[in-house]
């Protein structure tokens, strides 16, 4: 394939004194990289500041390859490398494509300015922050079109961790318990001379993750980044099963296994007959329980709902099922979007009459919050 070389002078244009800051905005797109999901070690980053400093910083076609070979690992990688570098540097390198909204911004014109002390200063932090990492925290309802296609290539770096449970079977384990048998017959196998004191422990189990996704007209701007977190969940090997909630219940949880996460969602859409329709989330809670309740899924399991908590019905109803739900399962989060806005009050009836239920009630309007949601579920 032929890499087009980009349209941009070289840093040897820049003022003498000033290569140094190239070092600095070549850290910052190691930064940017680590952001959208690639595991970008300290040993990764020094070796890539190597290779541009051997083939030349000069060259921005040695920085777009030394970054591909020294920090990518993955095919995966590769792409997310490609879109972290348009939007990083402004580039069009590789058949890359140019995120809309990005400043088109070069190590060249990021490093050229004026000296120390003068009116310029020193090259802020500030001036090579990510446009990734502000597009992580931006409310996924407030999003352009090109900026909603951009961060559902992000949506591949979410790595869901399984809770866990203490299991009743026991496991070998260098600390812990004194594991009697496995001791004597160490000790037998000796002939009865002193030999190694083996321990055990429980074990631990994954819990199941059940996730209730609200895709009636209020949540119609955040239905597809829940759809997005429910692909990420079902990739991931965990024991997870997935529903939606509008005027019924649905499991999708088998269209979502398909590896592409665009192709899964068409699936589901063709599947889900009340999207951004009402909400009826008693009705829908009160049907998960009795096919699925005690003696099903939800026993033991992390319970997580993604709803604004409009009811139509009747709150105390809703009230009443999410007490039931409770009873059966391990734990109960909430995700809410508008919990991460300033001056939020849990004020709907139906979101006040789940409240004394819930466990964790967090955010869920952003990637970094989506994230966050991750992180209570592995740890509930």
């Amino acid at each position: 394939m032929t890499h087009p070389l980009p349209e941009t002078r070289p840093i040897t244009e820049a003022p003498a004194g000033r290569m140094r800051g190239g070092d600095e905005i070549l850290l910052g797109f190691t930064r940017t990289l680590r952001a959208a999901g690639v595991p970008v070690t300290p040993d990764r980053s020094r070796t890539y500041l190597e290779s541009v400093a051997a083939l030349g910083m000069h060259n921005p076609v040695a920085v777009y390859f030394a970054g591909r070979a020294s920090l990518c690992s993955t095919p995966a990688d590769l792409d997310r490398h490609d879109l972290a570098y348009a939007a990083y540097f402004g580039g069009e390198l590789g058949g890359t494509k140019r995120v809309p909204g990005a400043p088109a911004r070069s190590i060249e014109q990021a490093d050229l300015g004026d000296g120390p002390g003068t009116e310029g200063g020193e090259v802020s932090q500030a001036a090579v922050a990510s446009s990734i990492e502000v597009l992580r925290h931006r409310d996924v309802a407030s999003l352009t079109p090109d900026e909603k296609r951009y961060l559902s290539e992000l949506f591949g770096s979410l790595r869901p961790r399984p809770p866990l449970r203490r299991a009743h079977r026991r496991t070998p384990s260098r600390r812990g318990d004194v594991d009697a048998r496995r001791t004597l017959r160490e000790s037998l196998r000796r002939l009865g001379e002193p030999g190694p004191i083996h321990h055990e422990r429980r074990g631990r189990r994954d819990r199941r993750v059940i996730l209730l996704l609200d895709i009636s007209g209020s949540m119609s701007a955040y239905a597809e980044s829940l759809l997005r977190v429910g692909h990420a969940y079902c990739r991931s090997g965990i024991r997870v099963e997935v529903f939606t909630l509008g005027t019924r219940l649905t499991q999708i949880t088998r269209p979502l296994h398909h590896r592409d996460a665009d192709r899964a969602l068409t699936a589901v859409g063709d599947l889900i007959p009340d999207w951004s329709g009402g909400t009826r989330l008693a009705d829908g809670l009160g049907a998960f329980l009795r096919r699925w309740g005690r003696r099903g899924l939800a026993r033991g399991a992390v319970i997580v709902i993604a709803s604004d908590g409009w009811e139509r019905g009747d709150p105390a109803a809703l009230g009443e099922q999410m007490r039931r739900l409770r009873a059966v399962s391990h734990a109960v989060v909430w995700a809410n979007p508008h919990r991460g806005k300033a001056a939020y009050a849990p004020v709907q009836g139906g979101i006040r009459a789940a409240l004394p239920h819930i466990d964790h009630f967090v955010a869920g309007h952003s990637l970094a919050a989506f994230e966050q949601l991750i992180q209570v579920v592995a740890d509930a």
